[in-house]
């Protein structure tokens, strides 16, 4: 391994371009289905795989259609011991059942897509999500760590991974114990990849999803910086990308439609 996390990291992005084009193509005609026939794309993860979620919306550079599914009980462990600590957000990604519990807000369609982020794929809500999903109708993506899930245990008591569950899988490309970087002397490796690898495939889908939306005339409106369109528009944009997400969440909302 070399030193620099950054040289390792460049890597593992290659990788992922050089490997997984073919699937994130397919995720993102997935997408701008869903999108351009006025669906959602649900996006979710638990623990660390939280973050790619909060990647594809909101934020700039970023429009609605995606619809995001955070749970903050299997994600918010800032105080790591303690209350809503790291323990307690662990086991409860795998307790069985809660998945079923969360969709149960909401009325997915055929028409709807969904990716779910777990960098081991082995953990039991994001497995059952997925598994749920797909029982809808939906079409599901799965972004995942093939190195990970193919050396461990799933932890579902069906013996399911992630990527058994999901329609696609998007491979991470990361390596084995996820981290980069040996230093001498430490016993083991340092600066974890996932969260890098799965932002860039998240950017990739966005923009190519984006581009297919465009040229089928479905032009969505982009969170965009003041500093690039000017405070007024920027403000348009913003409430325009809102209020859209509102509308397509109500759609999917069990009981709002």
């Amino acid at each position: 391994m070399s030193s620099s996390w950054i040289r390792q990291a460049m890597g593992v992005l290659a990788a992922i371009e050089d490997t997984q084009q073919e699937a994130i193509d397919e995720a993102s005609r997935r997408a701008a289905a869903a999108i351009g026939g006025g669906g959602v794309v649900f996006t979710f993860g638990t623990g660390h795989s939280r973050i790619p979620v909060e990647e594809m919306f909101p934020r700039y550079g970023s429009y609605p259609g995606f619809l995001p599914l955070v749970e903050l009980s299997t994600t918010f462990y800032t105080q790591v011991a303690g209350a809503n600590g790291m323990r307690q957000a662990m086991f409860i990604e795998n307790v069985e059942g809660l998945a079923e519990k969360i969709l149960a807000n909401y009325a997915p369609r055929p028409t709807d897509a969904a990716i779910v982020f777990s960098a081991g794929g082995l953990n039991a809500v994001p497995v059952e999500l997925a598994t749920g999903l797909r029982k809808a109708g939906v079409f599901v993506v799965a972004v995942t760590s093939m190195a990970e899930t193919s050396a461990g245990e799933p932890r579902h008591s069906g013996g399911t991974r992630l990527c058994e569950a999901a329609d696609l899988t998007i491979d991470l490309c990361t390596p084995l114990g996820d981290a980069l970087c040996e230093v001498d002397g430490l016993g083991g490796p340092v600066g974890p990849s996932t969260t890098v690898a799965a932002v860039a495939v998240v950017n990739e889908i966005k923009v190519r999803t984006a581009r297919l939306l465009t040229e089928a005339g479905h032009r969505p409106p982009v969170i965009t910086s003041t500093r690039l369109v000017g405070s007024r528009q920027s403000e348009e944009l913003f409430e325009s990308a809102y209020l859209e997400h509102a509308r397509r969440a109500a759609q999917v909302l069990r009981g709002a439609q």
